[in-house]
């Protein structure tokens, strides 16, 4: 099929800019016919070195990409602020009157620093954006799939499901980094913001599972969003050539990287892969 996501529908958050990973994800599943319902938070870009897009530009690039009668959506939404959770959620599902797919690609970057630098605030901001949206997204999109459920469930029961399933009933794709790889100095309320992604994974892989939920964690390794341009670097970019000459292709990844792969992993020939944290890195962590 040229079009295998064909009347499925996605959201993917944390699409604002078109040099981002979010906005090549939102492309390459409306190109394999998936209706895409993007979330953004402008405020973030505009306080970093790279700044905001054009977002009509943006929405017209991914309309662009739709085949048939696929549709796009948007809306904006600070994930930090659980109360506006539910509502982007069904937001993405009236657009089309389903909800079949979660990537969950925004993050806080930038006012980071060094254990000698944490504190509660920092930590917290990190957590709030990165981790605890998307574990409350994730339960908010895995409630509107799971069936009606017989007698008193305490917390903690499992789900009952509509075991066996043809294909699963759903995709969540989390987003982490390259904390397990090496140190990622000066990165420290970052890094621990991802690594709780990665190490949980598993569980709530298991628990998702249960409702024929299919969960992957994807670590894109270092890819090239503006943020290792020299003129809207957030951090020294001397030489950064000299040292990409020694790696195994020769460069950094690019958004349509990691995209391929969430794409490929929405698709049917990508069921059979559950519960994994994905390096998809070009060799870097070799």
């Amino acid at each position: 099929m040229t079009a295998p996501l064909s009347g499925k529908t996605a959201l993917v958050t944390g699409v604002s800019r078109r040099r981002g990973i979010g906005y090549a994800v939102a492309v390459r599943l409306a190109q394999l016919g998936a209706s895409v319902f993007i979330q953004h938070w402008r405020p973030h870009d505009l306080d970093r070195p790279w700044g905001g897009d054009d977002l009509d530009a943006v929405r017209t690039g991914i309309r662009s990409a739709l085949v048939g009668d696929a549709r796009v959506g948007d809306a904006e939404a600070d994930l930090t602020d659980a109360a506006a959770i539910p509502g982007l959620i069904a937001d993405a599902a009236a657009l089309t009157g389903r909800l079949d797919i979660l990537v969950c690609n925004h993050a806080k970057s930038g006012d980071d620093g060094s254990i000698l630098d944490m504190t509660a605030d920092r930590l917290d901001a990190f957590w709030d954006t990165n981790t605890r949206s998307t574990l409350l997204l994730t339960a908010e999109f895995a409630r509107r799939l799971a069936p009606p459920q017989s007698g008193q469930r305490r917390p903690g029961d499992a789900v009952e499901g509509a075991k066996p399933y043809a294909e699963p009933t759903g995709r969540v794709f989390w987003m982490t980094s390259g904390q397990g790889h090496g140190a990622m100095r000066g990165e420290v309320a970052y890094a621990t913001s991802k690594a709780a992604l990665a190490g949980v994974t598993r569980t709530v892989a298991a628990d998702l599972l249960d409702l024929g939920i299919v969960l992957n964690t994807i670590n894109p390794g270092p890819v090239n969003t503006g943020y290792m341009d020299p003129d809207t670097a957030d951090r020294d970019s001397s030489g950064l050539d000299e040292w990409l000459r020694t790696t195994a292709f020769g460069r950094v990844g690019v958004p349509a990287d990691p995209a391929a792969l969430i794409g490929w992993l929405s698709t049917a020939e990508g069921a059979w892969i559950v519960g994994q944290v994905l390096t998809s890195d070009g060799g870097f962590s070799l």
